[in-house]
């Protein structure tokens, strides 16, 4: 189990790092709508794994400077 979990716990932090570089800024926004889009289709297993997503790319932004 702790491998699976290493496993996909690697392939989020992976898309996460081709949606930053893909769509900057709005790598978050995206990676929420598909988090929204899988809910609203009863899909939670894909859903839960875009919050993983957007939440790997909120930890890899830098602060924002005020």
């Amino acid at each position: 189990m702790t491998r699976r979990f290493e496993m996909e716990t690697a392939k989020v932090m992976e898309y996460a790092r081709s949606l930053l570089a893909a769509h900057g800024d709005k790598a978050q926004a995206e990676a929420a709508q598909k988090a929204a889009a899988h809910e609203a289709a009863g899909e939670e297993s894909d859903a839960e794994t875009w919050r993983a997503i957007e939440s790997a790319i909120r930890q890899m932004r830098p602060p924002h400077q005020g």
